[in-house]
């Protein structure tokens, strides 16, 4: 068993601003290559921005997205993030674009996911929002995992997530 496989990656139930239901790790991370990140709606501080710099990265990425790498925006707000009140968010921003999937799910459910993709820091609590602006760009088949931070110049980061991946057509 690969150590980044399903020994690892709960298979926990999320929900999306469709209202559609995926498993985490048979339907979202299983052989796929993917840039998640946590947000929630009620967020005053760096959510807005970090969801405006990721519609910026979704467009240089242009069509790799939703064929080469997948984005997921996971609230940890689960109680007030509704797939109905994730849909408006993501529109506010203009980031209902394909190949992006804005998740919620049991609160248990969250941590745990969360967690286990890195994407939450001891320290959190300590900080204003309640968590850190963290994107986790990886691959699950070859376990390749980094963290980026979405605040980064979003012309940086192509660059950046093209030498994790060995993309050979290096963006801007």
């Amino acid at each position: 068993e690969q150590r980044w496989g399903a020994g690892y990656f709960p298979n926990v139930e999320l929900t999306a601003h469709d209202g559609k239901k995926y498993r985490l790790y048979d339907d979202l991370l299983k052989g796929k290559t993917v840039a998640i990140n946590v947000i929630f709606t009620e967020c005053k501080d760096v959510c807005p921005l970090e969801t405006a710099m990721l519609v910026q990265l979704y467009r240089l990425l242009g069509e790799r997205v939703g064929k080469d790498i997948a984005f997921y925006s996971i609230s940890i707000d689960p109680q007030r993030d509704t797939p109905e009140v994730l849909k408006a968010y993501a529109e506010k921003f203009g980031a209902l674009l394909p190949g992006w999937l804005f998740l919620t799910g049991k609160p248990e459910d969250i941590r745990l996911a969360t967690k286990k993709l890195g994407l939450v820091r001891g320290t959190d609590k300590a900080t204003r929002d309640g968590h850190t602006a963290i994107l986790m760009v990886g691959r699950q088949v070859t376990g390749q995992w980094d963290r980026m931070s979405p605040l980064d110049e979003p012309r940086f980061l192509p660059t950046r997530m093209s030498a994790l991946l060995g993309w050979r057509d290096v963006l801007p």
